[in-house]
């Protein structure tokens, strides 16, 4: 019910019992002993429909052709079967914003050519070598394909 502050020397002390709310990503396995003292409420990622609310808020100028062609290969990615890190909702923000200063249109974000399967700046939504590899395997597949 209370915690020592090094820096400030001072002692804080809760006046009512503390609520704590830990959230978790799903990166790391937490110990059974742990989680029989929590209650666990799991949140759904969000659909479409809140994303953009969400993406409206942090830009709400957002040309309607940019934000739909962003989530359409946003979601296309955390689609992927055997993706390992799906982007998030912060990945996404921060996606939106390397678009929008590099002046990146919808044009360019709807070409679906397979030969260029991964987005440009994927770089904010794809996050690890595993997904990179996936991703240049898969548009490798998708050319040798055309050439069939």
């Amino acid at each position: 019910m209370e915690f020592f502050v090094y820096e400030t020397g001072e002692v804080v002390k809760a006046a009512r019992r503390p609520i704590v709310f830990i959230t978790s990503n799903n990166e790391k396995e937490l110990p059974g002993a742990f989680l029989r003292r929590c209650f666990f409420h799991y949140i759904r990622f969000p659909e479409r429909e809140t994303m953009q609310t969400i993406v409206d808020v942090h830009f709400p100028g957002l040309k309607p052709r940019l934000l739909r062609e962003a989530l359409n290969i946003f979601y296309d990615i955390r689609d992927v079967p055997g993706v390992k890190k799906k982007p998030s909702t912060s990945e996404l923000l921060d996606w939106i914003k390397l678009l929008v200063s590099e002046d990146i249109g919808p044009e360019l974000l709807k070409e679906r050519d397979p030969r260029k399967l991964i987005p440009p700046l994927a770089g904010a939504l794809i996050k690890n070598e595993q997904d990179v590899q996936l991703f240049e395997r898969l548009a490798f597949m998708h050319r040798r394909k055309e050439r069939e």
